[in-house]
C-alpha cells in the first residue's frame, strides 16, 4: 500500500511541476507579445487579439503581421529542437548529444548558404528558396548518417561518429562559400546563420507546429519503449524492443523536427541540449513526462531569449541565437564537470 501511496505522489508531484512549466510558457508568450519597439501593455495586446487578422487598429496589424507570427515560431521552434535533442540523446545513450553534434544544424546552413551564393529562388522569393535548400540540405544530411549507420549497424556510437564526420564536412564546406563569395552575399550568408526570429512568419509558425504535432503523434506511442532504451540498450532489447528499429524511427522524427526549425529561422545552438536536461533534473526519465517537459522548457527558453534580444537591442531584435549561446556554453561546462555520467 506504501508503494502505491508513494508512485501517487509522485505522479501528482510530476504533473504539478508540468502544469508550473506551462503557466511559466503562458507568462512568456504573453510578455513576448507585449515587448517590442513600438511597445505595447497586455490590454492593448487583448483588444489585438479580439479584432482578429481583419482588425485595422495599429496594435492589431502590428500583432498579427509581425509579433504574433514571430512568437508562435519561437515557442514551436523551441519545443521541436528540445523534442528532438531529448530523443537523440535517448536512442545515441549520450548526454551532451544534439542536433549540432549530428552536424544537422550544419547541413542546413550549407544548403541556405547555397541557396544565397546561386541566387536560388522560389516563386521569384530568395528567402523562400533559401528555406527549402536548407530543408532538404538537412533532410539530406539525415539520410547520408542514417546510411552509414545501418552499414555498421546503427549503434549509438556509429550515429555519434557519422554526425561528427557530416559536421565538420558541411561546415567545411560553408566555409568555402563564404571564403568565394562576395562582401555582400557574405553578409546574408552570415546574417542567416545567426538564427534570427525577425525572419519569422506565420509559414515558419505553422512548419514548426505541424513538425511538433508530428513528432508528437510518432513518439508518444513509444514513450515506454524509449524510457527502457534510456536505462539500458540491453535490458531494452531482453523486453522485446527492436532497438535498431526504435533508433531509426526517432532518428527519422528528429530529423524533421530540426529541418523543419532550422530552415526558417537558421541555427539555434544549444536549446536542444539544455532544455531535455532542465527537464530531466525536475523529472527524471520518464518519457511520459520527459517529453511534454523538454519541449515546454525548449518554448521556454527560446521565449525568453526572445526577449532579452527585444531588451538588450534597442529598435532592432538581437538575433536569438546569440543568446540562446551565451546561456548554453555555461551550461555545457556544467556538464562537462560533472562527475557522474548521467541524471
Amino acid at each position: 500500500m506504501s508503494c502505491h501511496v508513494h508512485y501517487r505522489q509522485a505522479m501528482k508531484h510530476r504533473l504539478a511541476l508540468i502544469f508550473g512549466l506551462t503557466a511559466l510558457t503562458a507568462l512568456l508568450f504573453a510578455a513576448d507579445l507585449t515587448a517590442g519597439s513600438s511597445g505595447m501593455p497586455l490590454s492593448a495586446v487583448l483588444n489585438a487579439l479580439l479584432a482578429g487578422p481583419s482588425g485595422q487598429s495599429p496594435e492589431a496589424l502590428i500583432l498579427w503581421s509581425l509579433r504574433l507570427p514571430m512568437t508562435l515560431t519561437a515557442l514551436f521552434v523551441g519545443a521541436a529542437l528540445a523534442l528532438a535533442g531529448l530523443q537523440i540523446q535517448t536512442i545515441t545513450a549520450n548526454a551532451l548529444a544534439s542536433p549540432s553534434t549530428l552536424g544537422i544544424t550544419s547541413g542546413a546552413s550549407f544548403g541556405a548558404a547555397l541557396a544565397i551564393t546561386a541566387g536560388f529562388t522560389v516563386g521569384g522569393e530568395l528567402w523562400l528558396g533559401t528555406m527549402t535548400a536548407s530543408f532538404l540540405a538537412s533532410l539530406l544530411i539525415c539520410a547520408l548518417i542514417l546510411a552509414l549507420g545501418r552499414l555498421r549497424g546503427m549503434t549509438p556510437t556509429t550515429l555519434i561518429l557519422a554526425g561528427i564526420v557530416m559536421n565538420f564536412f558541411f561546415m567545411a564546406l560553408h566555409q568555402f562559400l563564404v571564403y568565394v563569395a562576395s562582401p555582400e552575399v557574405t553578409q546574408l550568408i552570415s546574417g542567416w546563420t545567426f538564427g534570427n526570429l525577425e525572419r519569422a512568419g506565420w509559414l515558419s509558425a505553422a512548419c514548426a507546429l505541424g513538425a511538433v504535432l508530428l513528432g508528437t503523434l510518432l513518439l508518444a506511442p513509444k514513450v515506454w519503449a524509449l524510457t527502457t532504451l534510456s536505462i539500458g540498450e540491453e535490458r531494452a532489447k531482453s523486453l522485446g524492443i527492436q532497438v535498431s528499429r526504435l533508433r531509426l524511427l526517432v532518428f527519422s522524427t528528429a530529423s524533421v523536427l530540426i529541418a523543419a526549425s532550422v530552415s526558417f529561422i537558421g541555427t539555434i545552438a544549444f536549446v536542444g541540449l539544455v532544455a531535455p536536461h532542465c527537464a530531466k533534473l525536475l523529472l527524471g526519465d520518464d518519457q511520459r513526462f520527459l517529453m511534454p517537459a523538454s519541449m515546454l522548457f525548449g518554448g521556454a527558453i527560446l521565449l525568453l531569449s526572445s526577449l532579452l534580444s527585444k531588451f538588450i537591442s534597442t529598435g532592432a531584435m538581437l538575433p536569438v541565437g546569440i543568446i540562446t549561446s551565451i546561456v548554453g556554453v555555461p551550461f555545457l561546462f556544467v556538464l562537462l564537470l560533472k562527475n557522474r555520467r548521467d541524471y
